[in-house]
């Protein structure tokens, strides 16, 4: 491997970015239901192919996992893997709301390492630096050279007047009872792992998810925003951080944080 782990990720998800975006701006999305009813489109398809390829000619001895290769779900993993959502955000991809995203995240005994979370419609890209830090990308996204980046580092809360972002196409009454028992100043419902980014930036402070996702929906948000001093436990047990290499791929509730948030 002779490139770093965050421009090898940074590359393909551009890469990934711009495959999703020639189908995001054509007349066929090529929608198909998957077993579990969720939706899968050629732009899944295309990016999964990009994303995947990159990665195993890069890192050739490195587990992968991937949302859309089947064959790689479940089993044991090994001490450092990687997980992949070529595009998630399928219903807002659909829907042309631009909440979607490129994932690809490293994960080390169970922990989110580095991440990668590419928001190619909205031109936003969050990832974590081989130093250890997180920044956000501006400019055209060259492949080959990084645009302007500013460092992200979660801010200290107020908890009277808390920012709280959750999902767009998937919130429920348990969510909504659940947000009301704080003191919420802002609300904003955003789609796919930008939620994460969005408390990276301090955009937002909490994150409540109250219902099913997997590994690869929330590994690389996670690593983004652990990288800029945030937190993600699972819910109800404060302090336990969300992990990774579970058998059957699938979170717990979770709840994503800037330090400082009082837990209730």
């Amino acid at each position: 491997m002779s490139q770093p782990v965050a421009a090898i990720f940074r590359r393909l998800a551009i890469e990934a970015g711009r495959e999703i975006m020639k189908i995001y701006e054509s007349d066929d999305f090529g929608v198909e239901a998957k077993a579990d009813e969720s939706p899968v489109t050629k732009a899944d398809l295309a990016a999964d192919k990009v994303i995947y390829a990159g990665l195993r000619a890069a890192m050739p001895d490195m587990q992968i996992v991937t949302e859309e290769m089947a064959t790689s779900h479940g089993g044991a993993r090994e001490t450092q893997f990687i997980l992949v959502d070529p595009l998630d955000g399928t219903k807002e991809f659909v829907k042309r709301g631009g909440d979607f995203t490129v994932n690809i995240a490293l994960i080390e005994n169970g922990a989110p390492k580095r991440g990668v979370v590419y928001a190619p419609a909205k031109g936003r890209l969050f990832m974590t630096t081989d130093e250890g830090g997180a920044i956000e990308e501006t400019g055209v996204f060259d492949l080959d050279s990084s645009g302007p980046t500013s460092p992200m580092s979660v801010p200290t809360p107020d908890n009277s007047a808390l920012k709280v972002v959750a999902s767009a196409s998937h919130r429920d009454q348990a969510t909504e009872d659940y947000i009301a028992k704080y003191q919420v100043a802002e609300f904003k419902p955003a789609g796919s792992s930008l939620k994460f980014c969005l408390l990276a930036k301090g955009e937002a402070d909490l994150y409540p998810r109250l219902g099913r996702t997997m590994e690869w929906d929330t590994a690389a948000g996670h690593a983004v925003l652990k990288a800029a001093g945030g937190e993600v436990d699972v819910f109800g047990k404060a302090g336990q951080p969300l992990a990774y290499g579970k058998p059957g791929d699938d979170n717990p509730f979770f709840i994503a944080y800037a330090p400082g948030v009082e837990i209730v």
